[in-house]
């Protein structure tokens, strides 16, 4: 049957048809899965070998699990079949843009019911889930009653400005670097990290500590969480993404012209796209959705600290210790930190912490594998593994509290009122303590004044430009170091001060190396890195990213940049522009903005055009904000975000009904002072420990004997 000819004829056309998108989709599913099997396979060699390398790090890092990763397999399958339906007949209608113009409706129905991408478009019913009104699903789904999707886990980022992709649809900028955007071409993006943010110097912060970086990424990991596709090599063509400099999906490899490769080097820094979600590129308007790529979010848009308890009715269930009604979560059954509870240990094949092992006097490796909380980042590094340590002994500490004040109640209902404070807390925290010092009270004024309540029209989804840029600005805020301090907040003896790089997944330094105490202490007894247009990024991590034992790491302001291309998102002008600042069009306007020419030349230099800036890097350039630790395009992404997710928030902590009155008060006099005491055998903290505090006053303060008085700056 000429298929091209009869698609609209008869009935036999229309079976045909079916039979060949029906065949399509199989063979799509075999590619897929043949890819799968054999990057899982491959991953989990290299772990054992101990040669996974840094890029491998990253992937494993990003994997999808659970619900997510069906989910990103639905969409691999649905648009690798699309693909093939496209080679097939896009010959035969050379104009079809993509492969939905090639089929009915009707058809790619059929392909999205085959693949498994309908069903991530639908949900239950919320009126069979139990306790709406009093607390929260683990998934967030049901908190908008009307649009029962919004701010939940496993959906589309948002968009705020759409979408410039190279081909419209879902090639990232430069995939082709032959082809120019408005009229210039890209610099390569680490050419860019070589030239503009490269320092050996670290400028330490005269205000704030090394608790409100780590904070930072402790609030991230709440709030986002973008996979890549499982795979390491192309469904296409089978090339391996660590192997080739090719960019075939999903491999979009850093380009070489690389001091550290060589100038005649074809090697290439391997770099793994975001997973696209289910309607979106070639599959968008099957679901009515916009056609170009969009990247998924895994965790819930709420600060619901879902970092502790997970993202999902699956994890969270694992999370928790149910062979006693007490509401417990599942703690550690093979170490303490001197009788303090440590996370439970991860039972994944694929364990890259256990490969860092620590070596015992006898030279015998003692492997430690990850450690298992509701972010799967938690061992990244020992100072975010010490907030996720101790957000689990709070929400243990508050639920035993909760069992003697109500002996009537069960651990179901103990476990959901402790959850339950432990977000206000946050909440609180986040709004009132950390949000202030990092965006100016300028910001907070205009995007974040008092509450005003509920606004089920408001999305809180977490946008695209934030996850991928805005909420990076951290990365300029992290010390080469992970210092580690005695009772008297000097240099611990013992344990000492660690690189950075050295300190990635090694949760051995907190369960044989003195426990959380020393790493707390550095948090709050040393300072911040001060992000200056002078000095950004630190060489611990533009170079030694994930370094363990491989030559060449990663580079995490390339990575920064490549995956805004990756995504789609608009230059730095144009996000000016949606926050009603200035639009620099030239080098002398754009020196105006930074308040720097050295600068303003150097960024004309490389990318010729204001408009081809990444976002990331030219908000990162711009000189901070009064009272802030970031610049004016930074604070308004953030603020924007901020403020959609409380007012998108049916069970923020402030509206009226979720806690009365008087809980609402006590909520109130949260601090995470209070936190850091309560749950480690620290004696004084300061009472503001985002607050760089003298060591001098701590000297003094500690010899006093009893409860510090009000005036003291410390808690005891």
């Amino acid at each position: 049957i000429n298929l091209h000819s009869c698609l609209f004829q008869s009935c036999i056309c229309t079976l045909a048809l079916f039979a060949f998108v029906f065949f399509s989709v199989l063979e799509a599913k075999a590619q897929v899965d043949s890819a799968y099997e054999y990057s899982r396979r491959e991953s989990i060699e290299r772990v054992r070998r101990n040669a996974a390398s840094p890029a491998d790090v990253l992937r494993l890092m990003k994997q999808p699990a659970g619900p997510t990763r069906v989910a990103v397999r639905a969409a691999d399958y649905m648009d690798n079949a699309l693909i093939l339906i496209k080679s097939s007949l896009g010959s035969r209608q050379k104009r079809s843009i993509n492969a939905t113009d090639l089929i009915s409706e009707e058809d790619l129905q059929t392909v999205a019911e085959l693949t498994g991408c309908n069903a991530r478009h639908r949900v239950d019913s919320c009126k069979t889930t139990p306790n709406l009104d009093r607390f929260r699903t683990a998934s967030g789904v049901c908190n908008n009653r009307k649009n029962t999707l919004f701010g939940s886990s496993n959906t589309p980022l948002t968009r705020w400005l759409p979408a410039e992709y190279q081909d419209k649809i879902a090639q990232p900028k430069g995939w082709d670097p032959t082809r120019r955007v408005n009229r210039r071409f890209l610099p390569l993006v680490r050419e860019v990290s070589n030239k503009i943010l490269h320092t050996t110097v670290v400028d330490t912060d005269p205000l704030y500590t090394h608790l409100l970086t780590i904070f930072a990424q402790w609030t991230d990991h709440d709030l986002s969480f973008t996979p890549h596709s499982p795979v390491i090599r192309s469904f296409s063509s089978g090339i391996d993404c660590d192997k080739s400099c090719e960019r075939t999906e999903p491999c979009f490899p850093i380009p070489r012209q690389d001091p550290r490769f060589g100038r005649n080097s074809e090697e290439c820094i391997p770099f793994f796209r975001s997973a696209p979600t289910c309607g979106s590129g070639n599959t968008g308007h099957i679901f009515g959705a916009a056609t170009v790529r969009q990247q998924m979010n895994t965790l819930t848009s709420f600060i619901d600290v879902g970092q502790v308890y997970g993202s999902d009715e699956a994890k969270a269930r694992l999370l928790r210790n149910l062979t006693s009604d007490e509401g417990l979560l599942k703690v550690n059954t093979e170490y303490t930190d001197d009788g303090r509870e440590h996370l439970p240990f991860e039972k994944k094949s694929t364990n890259m912490c256990a490969t860092r092992a620590r070596i015992t006097g006898n030279n015998n490796a003692q492997e430690v594998p990850c450690f298992l909380a509701g972010d799967d980042r938690a061992s990244e590094n020992i100072a975010l593994t010490s907030l996720h340590t101790l957000g689990l002994r709070e929400h243990n500490r508050l639920a035993r509290a909760l069992a003697k004040l109500n002996p009537h109640w069960n651990g179901e209902r103990i476990y959901q009122e402790a959850r339950k404070i432990m977000g206000a807390h946050f909440q609180i925290l986040t709004y009132r303590d950390f949000l202030p010092r990092i965006i100016g009270p300028g910001s907070m004024e205009k995007f974040l004044p008092a509450y005003t309540g509920f606004d089920e029209k408001v999305d809180p989804g977490i946008s695209n430009v934030f996850a991928t840029a805005a909420f990076r600005f951290g990365h300029l805020m992290i010390q080469p170091f992970m210092f580690r301090l005695d009772e008297k907040y000097t240099a611990h003896e013992k344990y000492p001060t660690t690189l950075l790089h050295k300190s990635f997944f090694t949760p051995w330094r907190v369960v044989f190396e003195g426990g959380l105490d020393p790493i707390v202490r550095g948090l709050v007894g040393r300072r911040a890195k001060l992000s200056t247009q002078k000095h950004m990024l630190s060489d611990e991590l533009r170079e030694r990213l994930f370094k363990f034992t491989a030559d060449l790491a990663l580079d995490l302001g390339a990575l920064n940049m490549q995956r805004g291309r990756d995504h789609g998102l608009p230059g730095y002008t144009k996000w000016r522009e949606f926050c009603h600042l200035s639009v620099p069009k030239n080098r002398r306007q754009l020196g105006r903005v930074l308040k720097n020419s050295t600068m303003a030349d150097s960024l004309m230099d490389l990318y010729r055009t204001t408009k081809n800036i990444d976002v990331w890097l030219g908000a990162a350039s711009e000189p901070l904000v009064r009272g802030g630790r970031v610049g004016p395009l930074f604070a308004c992404l953030i603020a924007t975000q901020f403020q959609k997710i409380r007012q998108g928030d049916r069970l923020w902590w402030e509206k009226t009904g979720v806690f009365t009155e008087a809980q609402r008060e006590s909520l109130k006099k949260t601090s995470l002072a209070r936190i850091i005491c309560d749950n480690t055998g620290i004696t004084k903290v300061p009472k503001q420990p985002f607050e760089n505090t003298p060591r001098a006053k701590l000297t003094k303060n500690r010899q006093r004997s009893g409860p510090s008085k009000d005036r003291s700056p410390f808690l005891t």
